[in-house]
């Protein structure tokens, strides 16, 4: 590879800072700006299309990602001295009414990431992200399925600034539609899924726009009591190219790149009798393609005000 790709790989891996959308972000060598997309791949895990009785409720992500590999369109590892690291604490303020819609129920959300990214010491930065908005329909068709549906709005608030190597926020929008799935057996089998796509608008200061991509969260688990364990993780593919200014450091390629990676790992989940509920994951990637390849934990708190 030549040392000018291996310069664009390597800034390209230092753009990528925390976003999140439930949720937020995964760097990359030439694919999407600044690296993965606006949610952080594993952000849901069980329950994920189980919303709750009326209320307000909120819910605590903690979420820490890490990674030393880059890895190229072929899934080989770039040669470039790489320790990123990205802490998030995200704060979802959840409504959920009893209006009737759809033969389901109104709801709403909001999200508010803190962040702090770093790479290898040299640069680090912190403070609010990208903040996200939606509205969501809710279904429970019967005990054992559980559906929900958003359009999720990301919003340019977290700090950007074209000429630094580390940054909060993407300055441009992403719409995402959203579908959660939840199916529980009689047995107290669960298998649940939260599907999401996203379009993105240009980068106004770079006039870079990312392709569209397709990102999935999945849990398979085995309900015993309060509690919850089994195999949790993440899909995500780049579905489109990238488009805009080929003199830009994020991309002498714009386009031919697309990102890829998969996750998987263990999960579990205890729910106490006070309406508070507590989830830890842990997910290692794989089969990263375009991006870089690490692993990511996640610790949420769930309670009802």
């Amino acid at each position: 590879m030549k040392i000018s790709a291996l310069k664009n790989a390597k800034t390209l891996a230092v753009l990528a800072v925390f976003l999140m959308a439930g949720a937020v972000a995964c760097p990359v060598a030439q694919a999407t700006e600044g690296g993965g997309g606006a949610y952080a791949g594993g952000g849901q895990g069980f329950l994920a299309g189980v919303l709750p009785p009326p209320g307000f409720y909120f819910i605590e992500y903690l979420q820490h990602y890490t990674a030393d590999k880059l890895m190229d369109a072929n899934s080989n590892r770039i040669p470039v001295n790489l320790n990123l690291n990205v802490s998030a604490a995200v704060q979802r303020f959840l409504w959920q009414s009893d209006i009737p819609v759809l033969g389901g129920r109104l709801g709403a959300y909001t999200l508010i990431p803190l962040v702090h990214a770093s790479v290898g010491g040299a640069q680090s930065r912190n403070g609010l992200g990208d903040i996200v908005i939606a509205p969501f329909i809710s279904w429970h068709f019967n005990k054992n399925f559980h559906m929900a549906s958003s359009f999720d709005i990301v919003m340019p608030t977290g700090q950007y600034d074209k000429s630094t190597l580390v940054n909060l926020g993407r300055n441009y929008w992403t719409f995402e539609p959203v579908v959660a799935l939840t199916y529980l057996t009689d047995n107290g089998m669960e298998f649940s899924g939260k599907f999401m796509y996203d379009f993105n608008t240009e980068n106004s200061d770079t006039n870079y726009k990312s392709g569209q991509e397709f990102h999935f969260d999945y849990a398979v688990g085995q309900h015993f009591g309060k509690w919850t364990a089994g195999l949790v993780g993440y899909v995500y593919k780049q579905v489109t190219g990238d488009s805009g200014a080929r003199d830009t450091i994020y991309s002498p390629n714009v386009g031919d790149n697309k990102g890829q990676v998969f996750a998987a790992g263990p999960g579990i989940r205890y729910d106490a009798k006070n309406g508070v509920s507590i989830e830890a994951r842990w997910n290692k990637e794989f089969e990263a393609e375009n991006k870089t390849e690490g692993d990511r934990f996640w610790f949420n708190v769930f309670a009802k005000f």
